[in-house]
């Protein structure tokens, strides 16, 4: 099989919205309308509950190893290294623009990218991850533990790969795009308004329509003084 094909499998792969499936399946919500409304591991706490959550993380997390460990394999490829790569920067748009979502509102990319570089190397993705989980048990805040973890990342693999190697580059510009899609997430931590882990929305009641807004309370009628006469 042609590894071009790998690709698109990997996108298709990769455009499988878990945590979308999750609301539809345990609340019949469109997870997109409520908490954060990113179609991620951490509005699905916030809004499902950790042990969905979990779920959804190692599912997303998949997304990007399998393409990565197992296309080579089953791809006729003289660069099997190079389509690795590929295969996981496929599944990444996927998890960002999914087609099964008509490429609107995916995740920010972070738990498939994980997975991505968990296969092409593991050992940097480990220390990446071990900083990732100390920001979040000293801060509180996942979007903070995110973007760390998008610095150390490359860093790692510069100085382990060196700055030629193709995972350098991949993982220096997953991790700018990680700045990106987390730029609301920076605004709200330098005004302080971020979001701490743990602390669970209540999944958002939709506004009502123009023109049917809840009537105010009427007010309450004066109370008559000890001659009778009303105050």
């Amino acid at each position: 099989m042609h590894p071009a094909v790998g690709i698109a499998v990997a996108y298709l792969l990769g455009s499988i919205p878990a945590a979308y499936i999750a609301g539809k399946l345990t609340r019949g919500i469109d997870l997109r309308q409520h908490g954060s409304g990113n179609l991620g591991a951490t509005n699905a706490y916030r809004v499902l509950g950790a042990r969905i959550a979990s779920v959804v993380m190692a599912f997303d997390a998949a997304k990007g190893a399998i393409p990565v460990l197992l296309f080579p394999r089953w791809m006729d490829t003289a660069h099997p290294d190079l389509w690795a790569i590929a295969y996981g920067v496929a599944a990444i748009v996927g998890h960002v623009r999914p087609i099964f979502l008509l490429w609107k509102g995916g995740g920010k990319g972070v738990a498939t990218a994980s997975g991505v570089f968990l296969g092409l190397a593991w050992l940097p993705t480990l220390l990446a991850f071990a900083v990732w989980l100390a920001v979040i048990l000293r801060s509180g805040y996942v979007s903070l533990a995110s973007l760390c973890a998008a610095v150390v990342l490359p860093v790692a693999l510069l100085f382990t790969e060196g700055v030629r190697s193709p995972h350098f580059v991949v993982a220096a510009s997953v991790g700018v795009f990680v700045f990106w899609s987390h730029r609301a997430n920076i605004g709200r931590l330098r005004r302080g308004e971020e979001h701490r882990f743990g602390a669970k929305h209540q999944a958002a009641q939709p506004s009502p329509p123009p023109g049917r807004e809840k009537p105010a309370p009427p007010a309450p009628a004066p109370r008559p003084d000890a001659g009778g006469a009303p105050r």
